[in-house]
């Protein structure tokens, strides 16, 4: 079955789902990707949802613009490293070089998204794990192993028994982030929960983390624009 459009420049695909719990007709616009998903009760007739779907595309699209579009990781792409746009250029020999305006990737153009990818997940790793020993010292416990993935759903987490992830995307974000989500993951180590002792243990060992916090919430989605 074709995925229902909303006709214009550009056309907006619909993910429409029907739901047995659902009481109305719901739009859903992912910050992430920009997916649109029509979600609809059981048994109501698809004709009456699209309805209802060309009835809020101002509504749709003024939010699709604001989100942005996708940047395809490629020569001549700018992406973010900590914080800063950087264009990226052809380069030469075998690793990757960062400038002050410019990230070289040698190699292919064909495989300069997997290249810039595997390189930005190994600095990821690097940092991260640096700030988590920092932090870990600071509050006087030890952490397990760390993981790098690209969640979609958190930037990072901390198990029972110590285990650490984080989103490699935060090699993208201003290094303040960075450490504000790893000295966040850290602090579970002694508060598995947010309360008011967990966010007491951040500032302890972080300092002021309104910034960030507030940065990441605002602009944390932006990250998941590029497309490695």
């Amino acid at each position: 079955m074709t995925d229902p459009i909303l006709p214009g420049n550009p056309p907006i695909v619909l993910l429409m789902r029907r739901s047995a719990r659902a009481k109305r007709i719901s739009l859903r616009i992912s910050q992430l990707d920009g997916r649109v998903t029509l979600t609809m009760p059981a048994k109501l007739a698809e004709a009456e949802a699209m309805a209802f779907a060309r009835s809020k595309e101002a509504w749709i699209r003024k939010h699709l613009e604001a989100r942005g579009e996708d940047v395809p990781v490629a020569l001549g792409a700018e992406v973010p490293v900590g914080g800063q746009m950087l264009r990226i250029v052809p380069g030469q020999g075998r690793r990757v070089q960062i400038g002050q305006a410019e990230i070289a990737v040698p190699g292919a153009p064909d495989r300069v998204a997997v290249r810039l990818g595997a390189y930005l997940k190994e600095v990821a790793r690097d940092r991260l794990a640096g700030a988590c020993d920092d932090y870990a010292a600071l509050l006087g416990k030890r952490y397990g192993r760390i993981t790098m993935r690209d969640t979609r759903s958190r930037w990072g987490s901390c198990t029972s028994d110590g285990a650490l992830m984080f989103s490699w995307r935060l090699i993208m974000a201003p290094p303040e982030v960075l450490d504000y989500v790893a000295a966040h993951e850290v602090a579970h180590l002694a508060e598995m929960n947010h309360s008011a002792a967990f966010w007491a243990g951040v500032e302890r060992i972080y300092g002021d983390y309104q910034a960030p916090r507030k940065w990441l919430r605002q602009n944390g989605s932006d990250l998941h624009r590029y497309q490695f």
